[in-house]
């Protein structure tokens, strides 16, 4: 049976993943992380699209892309930028062979019931995904994730990251935006306890 086709559409937000052949943990060490770092910034400056949130685990990551009206595809986008990881990993390591799993995962969030409360579950959710994995004890130690640019006002990624229009929604100000902000937090995290 044909795969279905994604959707490629402009100006939407993805919330894409994906895992690393045999689901093992391939990012884990911190020159991965960096090389995966570069990687994505070059991306950032040959293709328009915006980077929102960015979360490695050891054995997948998790991105949320914003597509622009006149920018590549997000299936271009990923390709790129998986296809980037692989070969610059394969050739560090002096391995051959897949180093993903499966073609990478999407959803696009503007199409969920509540795009704006799916949105910001998600960036708990991901920045979440270390913590569940007992990698780290709270998603503000990630040395890699993106979540500190919605919580610490001169906060400077590893990556350039644009601040989407839903969180700029949350209030008129900085420090507004991070208290309801952080309300999502506490929500996610009782839900959390509950599973």
């Amino acid at each position: 049976m044909p795969r279905p086709l994604r959707k490629c559409i402009p100006d939407v937000t993805y919330h894409c993943y994906s895992r690393c052949i045999e689901l093992r943990d391939l990012l884990s060490p911190r020159y991965v992380k960096d090389m995966a770092i570069d990687v994505i910034t070059k991306a950032l400056d040959k293709y328009d699209f915006e980077l929102i949130q960015v979360e490695f685990v050891e054995n997948h990551f998790h991105f949320i892309i914003k597509t622009t009206e006149s920018g590549e595809t997000i299936s271009r986008i990923m390709q790129y930028i998986k296809a980037r990881i692989a070969e610059r990993y394969n050739r560090l390591t002096g391995r051959t062979g897949a180093f993903w799993n499966e073609r990478f995962k999407c959803t696009i969030i503007e199409e969920s019931d509540d795009p704006e409360n799916y949105f910001f579950w998600l960036l708990w959710y991901i920045a979440y995904n270390p913590v569940r994995k007992r990698v780290l004890r709270d998603p503000r130690e990630s040395e890699y994730g993106t979540l500190k640019v919605f919580l610490e006002k001169d906060y400077t990624p590893k990556v350039t990251i644009t601040i989407h229009k839903y969180f700029l929604n949350l209030g008129k100000n900085f420090e507004e935006r991070v208290k309801r902000f952080l309300a999502y937090e506490d929500l996610y995290r009782e839900r959390l306890l509950c599973l």
